[in-house]
């Protein structure tokens, strides 16, 4: 009977993300309140909801069978998410002054802004969605794991599948409903659990390994060494890892989402300083515990399972705890995805389309209604053959950043132009997935270079070549200094956001 501590842990958790999501509850009175939660979250609410999202269920999974079969190479997770920090430090001004001012409520509506194009705003919402949803129906069967391990033999594994894309599903009626304000209450929850509760578990299982015989001297010396001159990916390997990350992670539109959510820069420069020490200390933690699991019996056959495997050493209750960890973050992940490829779908897609403000919260509903229904459809039809989708999922990754000179350089440079960031996007989107296809490790002859790294390369050499090459208007120079001369203007209410947004659009 030990299924019952398995799942009924599990059902713990989802009652409680209810039980919190219907008393905080708040009617919608527009499609931006939808799409960014008012912006009214303090740094608390905003760290949980940056780190929910930002480390997914597939962490304690993928990311920890990757050390343990790879390596200290794992580690790499640390240090890009530290940049990512520091990014966000940065960022923070310029896109919630712009956010609020302009009423943004999605990554391609600030791109669009910047160069005044629908075509910027549609390509980059485009690439963001098709580079997202691969993930989003990983993740929905990234449970299948999860639910066959909490069985405790007692469920096969297809239908462990089908039972965690239903929970997942079953969740997103509430994600439909209550859009970035349910998902920031709930990655609270969520977050305390995967990464709170997480970090107690792993502490604790670090010390039973230590004292049991799997310390650093167990550990395969092979497994201590980064990818040097003559190892297979190259000495240039783990530096496109990290930078591809780094730059990567906030061409996410549920990452950058984020930003649009809290309601003053001071908030999010605080919410990155907090979420440091948090992925510094359970970034380090899981990483050093897939490092020291690789001595234990099974994990070198099944890497991918050496969280279940460690916290299997406690018995039905650890393990339990250990899966519910696992549920809680994979689903502020999919949640997040879901919500923001919603409210891009909607504003960045139809509403250029009709050639509208997109105004009705409903529109966003609706939308990611259609997204959750079409994930849960392909999920279960794939649900016995995922390789294809890993592959499409890590072609993706290297995809996705291939936003990063048209967001991140427009944000901070005046120069660059709209023709620059649709060539730059283009180029650079197909460059990297066919690199990708052709070279899943990294691109022959450029010491460990992958597919991302070089794709952007080309990407930003098109983007920056046209901001000299192809001249901008004396109006369009006029609107860009207008745009950055109001980071250092007072921002206006809420009530007045539309009409400023309409004026520089116009």
């Amino acid at each position: 009977m030990n299924w019952l501590i398995g799942y009924g842990g599990v059902a713990v958790l989802f009652v409680l993300i209810v039980v919190v999501l219907e008393r905080t509850k708040v009617k919608h009175a527009n499609f931006s309140e939808y799409a960014t939660g008012g912006r009214s979250f303090g740094s608390f609410f905003s760290t949980m909801a940056f780190v929910n999202t930002w480390l997914p269920g597939t962490v304690f999974i993928s990311f920890a069978g990757y050390a343990a079969a790879g390596g200290v190479i794992g580690f790499y997770l640390v240090p890009y998410s530290l940049l990512a920090v520091v990014m966000m430090f940065f960022l923070a001004k310029p896109v919630h002054v712009w956010g609020k001012r302009f009423d943004l409520r999605t990554q391609a509506d600030l791109i669009g802004l910047r160069y005044n194009s629908k075509a910027t705003r549609v390509v980059a919402a485009i690439v963001g969605i098709l580079a997202s949803f691969p993930w989003i129906i990983l993740g929905m069967q990234s449970l299948t794991l999860v639910f066959a391990e909490l069985s405790f033999g007692a469920v096969s594994a297809s239908a462990a599948a089908f039972i965690g894309i239903a929970v997942l599903v079953l969740r997103q009626v509430w994600t439909v409903r209550f859009g970035a304000r349910g998902l920031v209450i709930s990655d609270m929850v969520q977050g305390l659990v995967a990464y709170g509760l997480g970090t107690l578990v792993i502490l604790g299982l670090l010390v039973w390994m230590v004292g049991h015989g799997h310390g650093l001297s167990a550990v395969d010396p092979a497994l201590m060494v980064l990818p040097g001159p003559d190892s297979a990916a190259g000495p240039l390997y783990f530096f496109s890892l990290v930078l591809t990350g780094t730059l990567g992670g906030w061409c996410w539109p549920d990452i950058f989402v984020r930003l649009f959510t809290t309601k003053s820069t001071s908030a999010i420069k605080k919410a990155a300083v907090t979420a440091a020490p948090i992925f510094l200390v359970f970034g380090s933690a899981l990483m050093l515990l897939g490092l020291l699991a690789s001595s234990m019996p099974g994990v070198a056959e099944a890497s991918d399972t050496v969280w279940f495997i460690a916290a299997s050493v406690g018995g039905p209750l650890l393990l339990t705890l250990a899966g519910v960890c696992v549920v809680a973050a994979t689903m502020g992940n999919v949640g997040a995805n879901l919500q923001a490829l919603g409210a891009q779908t909607a504003n960045d897609i139809v509403g250029v389309a009709k050639g509208e403000r997109v105004s009705d919260a409903r529109v966003g509903k609706i939308a990611v209604g259609v997204l959750t229904l079409i994930a849960a459809v392909i999920a279960v039809a794939t649900a016995g053959t995922t390789s294809g989708l890993v592959s499409l999922a890590m072609m993706s990754y290297q995809g996705v950043v291939q936003l990063a000179p048209a967001l991140l350089l427009g944000i901070f440079w005046r120069r660059g132009n709209a023709v620059g960031a649709v060539a730059g996007m283009v180029v650079g989107f197909v460059g990297a997935a066919v690199l990708q296809y052709l070279y899943p490790l990294s691109v022959p002859g450029l010491g460990g270079l992958t597919s991302g790294v070089v794709a952007l390369a080309a990407n930003a050499l098109v983007y920056i070549a046209c901001a000299y090459l192809v001249p901008a208007s004396r109006a369009e120079r006029e609107r860009v200094d207008t745009l950055f001369n109001t980071l250092n203007e007072p921002v206006p209410a809420a009530s007045d956001a539309a009409a400023s947004h309409l004026e520089v659009k116009a």
